[in-house]
C-alpha cells in the first residue's frame, strides 16, 4: 500500500513541477520577443501611397471591364451567328412544309376524285387494304350516297372500324389534334 502511495505522490510531484514551470514561463516578461512596429509615416506619404493604390485599382478594374466587354461581344457575335443559322433552317423547313402540304392537298383531292369515279364494290376492296384512318378520311370526303354504298360493300369488321373513326371525328369530346 505504501508503494502505491509513493508512486501516486511521485506522479503528483512531476505534475506539480510541470505546472509550476508552465506558470513561470507565462509570467516571464517578453524579453525575448521583439516588438516590431512600422515606422511612423508622414501624412503626405500615406496619401500618396493611397492615391497610387487607388490609381492602380482603377486601371485594373477598367482593364477587367474591357476584357469582360470583349468576351461579351464575342459571345454576342456567336449567338447572332447561331440565330441566323437557325432562322435560315427555319425558313427552309417552312418552305419544305408548305410544299409538302400543297402536295398532300393535291394528292388528297386527286385520291378522292379517283374513288369518286370507282364502282362501290371496287372502291370498298381497295379501301379495305389501306390504313383505316386514311380510308375513313377518303370516305368522309365522298358524297354520302357513295360512302354508304362503299361501306355496304366492305366487310362488317372494316366498315365498323371506319364508322367508329368517322363518328369519333365528329365527337366534340375528341381532341382536334391528330396526335
Amino acid at each position: 500500500m505504501t508503494g502505491t502511495l509513493t508512486h501516486l505522490l511521485g506522479k503528483s510531484r512531476r505534475t506539480l513541477m510541470a505546472l509550476a514551470a508552465a506558470t513561470l514561463m507565462l509570467a516571464m516578461p517578453g524579453a525575448f520577443a521583439q516588438d516590431v512596429t512600422a515606422p511612423p509615416v508622414e501624412n503626405g506619404a500615406t496619401n500618396e501611397i493611397q492615391q497610387f493604390c487607388t490609381n492602380i485599382a482603377d486601371a485594373a478594374r477598367d482593364q477587367r471591364y474591357l476584357l469582360q466587354r470583349k468576351d461579351l461581344e464575342t459571345l454576342q457575335a456567336s449567338v447572332d451567328e447561331r440565330i441566323a443559322a437557325l432562322e435560315k433552317r427555319r425558313a427552309e423547313y417552312e418552305d419544305w412544309l408548305k410544299r409538302r402540304n400543297d402536295f398532300l392537298k393535291q394528292a388528297e383531292l386527286g385520291l378522292v376524285d379517283i374513288y369518286k369515279t370507282m364502282k362501290p364494290d371496287a372502291a370498298a376492296g381497295k379501301l379495305e387494304m389501306v390504313r383505316p384512318e386514311i380510308a375513313a378520311a377518303i370516305v368522309m370526303k365522298l358524297p354520302a350516297r357513295q360512302s354508304s354504298l362503299i361501306l355496304s360493300e366492305m366487310s362488317d369488321e372494316k366498315a365498323a372500324v371506319l364508322t367508329n373513326i368517322i363518328s369519333s371525328a365528329s365527337d366534340p369530346s375528341t381532341s382536334k389534334e391528330p396526335s
